[in-house]
């Protein structure tokens, strides 16, 4: 990963000041998600020439994590405000915006700070849900103890290809529970049909009612007699 200005900065200072080490400095700052392999090698530099700023001219020229091309990746990785679900994968922004797939896999973390989390499939709950696991629970707080309590829910399987990015400093735990869950309903929606088929041919297809109960009596009066035998 790279360093800021500013973390260059602090890094000088609190090495040459307060003589902190390597892994002293990772401990006391954890939010800056410092590696110690960088951070060792930054300070190699400063004892070895005095100062951890890059040397003009040093290293190979940029030719493909330019600000352009940041600053497309960067369009593309996030959803818009006004455009919600809109983001694009890193495949598809390398197609999109024909920029190499390697580079757009170091822009993502190296130059936007980004890390990716991916979603989690769980069930979606509506508002006679909430109100049914709020009674039941109160229910069983007044059964048990409060500390004998232990409620666990079974995490189901993450998806693949559903990711969430957010700033690297940023832990799962801190990340609001809407953005990392894609909720589905108890039943999903579904839509039955009926068709008589035979060696001559088939029928076209019979929508059943939506909510309508098939047993025999909704057989034998709508889907045969209205539908079926006059197709027949």
């Amino acid at each position: 990963m790279g360093f800021s200005d500013d973390d260059r900065i602090l890094i000088e200072n609190l090495y040459i000041f307060k003589g902190n080490g390597t892994k002293k400095l990772i401990k006391e700052l954890p939010d800056k998600g410092w590696g110690l392999r960088e951070l060792n090698k930054l300070l190699r530099k400063l004892r070895d020439i005095g100062t951890t700023a890059r040397r003009s001219g040093s290293g190979r020229p940029r030719t493909a994590r330019i600000d352009d091309n940041i600053d497309a990746v960067n369009d593309l990785v996030l959803s818009q405000e006004d455009a919600p679900k809109t983001h694009r994968s890193k495949r598809q922004i390398a197609r999109e915006t024909g920029i190499h797939h390697s580079s757009v896999y170091r822009i993502v973390p190296k130059d936007l700070r980004l890390r990716c989390l991916q979603k989690r499939r769980v069930q979606e709950l509506t508002a006679a849900n909430h109100d049914a696991r709020l009674t039941r629970a109160k229910k069983l707080l007044r059964l048990y103890l409060q500390s004998a309590v232990d409620f666990t829910v079974a995490s189901p399987v993450n998806l693949q290809n559903d990711r969430v990015y957010v700033p690297q400093s940023s832990k799962k735990r801190d990340v609001a529970a809407d953005r990392l869950l894609r909720t589905r309903p108890t039943f999903s929606k579904s839509l039955m049909v009926s068709v008589a088929v035979s060696k001559l041919g088939c029928t076209e297809l019979i929508f059943v009612q939506p909510g309508a109960k098939v047993n025999g009596a909704y057989y034998r009066d709508e889907l045969l007699a209205k539908h079926t035998l006059p197709a027949i």
